[in-house]
């Protein structure tokens, strides 16, 4: 098991791909803590059980800054330090071209996606940095390389945010023994896609794929188990592409 007793904390993990990465994780031998909002957690909890391992649902937004510290306070205080921190928090919310778009609608997606892994990261590292230990792996998009879909420019630039984020949080903490990666998951089968894609939209991607089908959570999960594991010790400051090809043709 290549997370075996090892702490791990999801920011965002109560369903699609982040509940795909809490369940891995167990499967790979860590407890598990995840923070939710909306969705419910009693599946992850389930799931997470189901191996043996511990299991922390917490419920926190984490776009605000006390909820976020109590976060990282309440994993810590539960399972002990947190070896890996996944930040998988952030949604597009609604479409809008810029023209029409309102500030508060771009607000809102910068501070879902972005901000809020921000807080995260910050209130984990202020824990991570004294003992000079650590792994962040943060979750973006190949909007955040493509720049978005039609009427998503705003979640396209908050995702390219965070690999740029994820390249210079890697330079300031690599010094104090933390790795910092992401993974930018394509075209993935959830109820993300059901909801923001079309079905004509997604066939059409699926053409442009050399491996000719849509990803799976446990696509993804099995990339943050690779950066989350020693195996990728020396990997740092990178962003896995997780999809099936896109863009090669």
């Amino acid at each position: 098991m290549h997370l075996r007793n090892k702490v791990v904390l999801i920011a965002g993990g109560a369903s699609g791909i982040g509940q795909a990465i809490a369940v891995a994780c167990a499967q790979q031998g860590a407890n598990v803590a995840f923070s939710y909002l909306s969705s419910n957690p009693e599946p992850t909890l389930e799931r997470i059980r189901q191996y043996d391992r511990q299991a922390l649902a917490i419920k926190a937004d984490l776009t605000i800054e006390e909820q976020a510290e109590h976060l990282i306070q309440e994993a810590e205080s539960t399972f002990g330090a947190i070896d890996v921190l996944i930040c998988n928090t952030g949604g597009l919310v609604q479409k809008s071209r810029i023209v029409d778009m309102p500030l508060s609608l771009w607000n809102e997606v910068m501070s879902v996606n972005l901000t809020s892994t921000f807080l995260s990261c910050r209130a984990a590292l202020r824990r991570m940095e004294p003992r000079q230990r650590g792994n962040i792996i943060l979750i973006s998009s190949l909007a955040g390389h493509n720049g978005g879909g039609a009427e998503a420019t705003h979640y396209g630039a908050s995702k390219g945010a965070l690999i740029t984020f994820t390249r210079g949080l890697a330079k300031e903490v690599g010094p104090l023994g933390i790795r910092v990666n992401g993974i930018a998951p394509g075209l993935i089968a959830t109820r993300f896609q059901d909801n923001f894609n079309t079905l004509d939209n997604r066939n059409a991607a699926i053409k442009m794929t050399p491996l000719r089908r849509e990803g799976t959570a446990e696509d993804v999960a099995n990339a943050a188990i690779y950066l989350a594991s020693d195996q990728a010790s020396f990997l740092t400051g990178e962003t896995i592409e997780v999809n099936g090809g896109y863009g090669l043709y």
